[in-house]
């Protein structure tokens, strides 16, 4: 009872909670497109390790056992054998070779010099670049998704508050009405009315609470998530600096360098460079050397091989390969790669030319974000105090109940918007912050 009571007490689907940064440090950690980018750099590394394998000795071995079942015959002019053989006589055949043959070797090959393989270890420095970039790439889109998804979902279960806000208080109201109607101080036209607002706030309602499901499906997804874990926001919508933001926004500063796809490009174009070396390596002569070392032995009998000595036998060679002419292969070759490099450069200004555009449109989408959430802001604002007054008028009996209905409506109306463009400013200075290749680093 003791040791029971000691155990802090865990409910069996106990919510989680994530702030934003621990949301995108879950989804780098357990996304499959994030995970397929670091299998893509495990298998670079693989392909590394192939190339390197290419200078290293190469050894082989071979054992054989042959069976001349039966022995062929050569032919030779009769005379050879018996010089008082006349001219025309048939040839006289010979059995060349005996029944068992057995031979054992292992051979040593090793690459002295090859233009392309010095140029592959050279792009296996680039191709594990070019991998880690890629799986980089794969997380700042990650991180946009899922920075993305997180707000929709805040925004969704702000909503969900305000609703439920203005149920309490239109219900309260209600009752008010009930009560003055049964003293015969307002018509039942005016509880009607009321009972309607209701109606339709708690359909809005359960529309907003299917968002809710839907959104953080959405985000659970774009975490790497499993679909049935509970989830819980720790961040708080309502206390972001909008002053902060704003000062965050003003920098015009683009800077190329930070963008991960300016950045693969690069490492692209160093590719393209180092295969436009080893096309023109093809004209370089290769070396290589071979050493041979066996064993072999013939006999009549099957289970002389294994009695009568064998015999050893080693070979050394050396290759050399001057390539000559190869019908203007290599020549048409060069021209396709120089052809690649000049489209990776052009890729790299269209690039330049899209960053510049991004992040003008982004720095105007948050200049206007940043405008209407004030304007939306004054009209929340205005819409409280024409609730206010409204009521109070329609209590002393110098409103009706129609203004009420249709002050609230407008709160409600301005609510929402206050809301949406609450959102639209948060999902702007992420398309900045991308734009400027500030969103995400590891």
């Amino acid at each position: 009872m003791l040791l029971a009571a000691l155990i802090p007490f865990v409910p069996l689907h106990a919510q989680t909670g994530y702030s934003l940064k621990e949301a995108v440090d879950y989804a780098v950690k357990h996304n499959l497109n994030v995970k397929n980018a670091q299998l893509d750099a495990v298998s670079a590394e693989a392909r590394i390790g192939e190339i390197r394998a290419a200078g290293l000795p190469q050894v082989t071995g071979a054992v054989s056992l042959t069976n001349n079942i039966i022995i062929p015959k050569f032919f030779f002019p009769a005379k050879t054998f018996d010089p008082t053989a006349p001219d025309d006589a048939p040839p006289t055949p010979v059995e060349f070779g005996i029944p068992w043959q057995g031979s054992a070797s292992a051979t040593l090959n090793q690459l002295i010099f090859n233009g392309s393989y010095f140029i592959g270890l050279k792009a296996a420095a680039t191709y594990r670049e070019l991998a880690q970039k890629t799986t980089t790439s794969s997380k700042v889109s990650v991180a946009e998704q899922v920075t993305k998804a997180y707000y929709s979902a805040q925004v969704a279960e702000e909503r969900a508050k305000l609703l439920d806000l203005n149920i309490a208080r239109v219900d309260s109201s209600m009752r008010e009405t009930k009560a003055m109607n049964a003293s015969g101080f307002v018509e039942l036209l005016d509880v009607n009315r009321l009972e309607v607002q209701i109606n339709n706030l708690q359909t809005e309602r359960q529309k907003v609470q299917n968002l809710i499901e839907l959104s953080y499906a959405l985000l659970r997804f774009q975490m790497g998530m499993p679909a049935n874990e509970p989830i819980k926001l720790t961040d708080d919508i309502n206390a972001v600096n909008v002053a902060e933001l704003r000062s965050e926004s003003t920098s015009q500063d683009v800077s190329y360098e930070k963008r991960i796809e300016y950045s693969l490009l690069n490492t692209q174009e160093k590719l393209a460079m180092l295969d436009l070396r080893n096309v023109r390596s093809g004209y370089l002569p290769s070396l290589s050397g071979s050493l041979g070392y066996g064993y072999n032995a013939g006999m009549d009998k099957f289970s002389q091989l294994f009695t009568n000595q064998w015999f050893n036998n080693m070979v050394l060679t050396v290759n050399l390969n001057i390539p000559i002419f190869d019908g203007f292969t290599k020549k048409y070759q060069v021209n396709q790669k120089k052809i690649a490099i000049d489209k990776v450069k052009n890729n790299q200004n269209l690039l330049k030319q899209s960053i510049d555009l991004e992040n003008n449109q982004a720095s105007i989408n948050i200049k206007n974000a940043f405008a209407t959430l004030e304007t939306q802001k004054r009209n929340l604002t205005l819409a409280e105090e024409i609730v206010r007054v409204t009521k109070i008028k329609y209590k002393e009996g110098v409103g009706s109940n129609i203004e009420v209905v249709n002050a609230e409506s407008s709160l409600k109306e301005a609510q929402t918007n206050y809301f949406t463009a609450l959102y639209d400013l948060m999902i702007a200075k992420v398309d900045l912050s991308k734009a400027k290749g500030e969103l995400y680093s590891e």
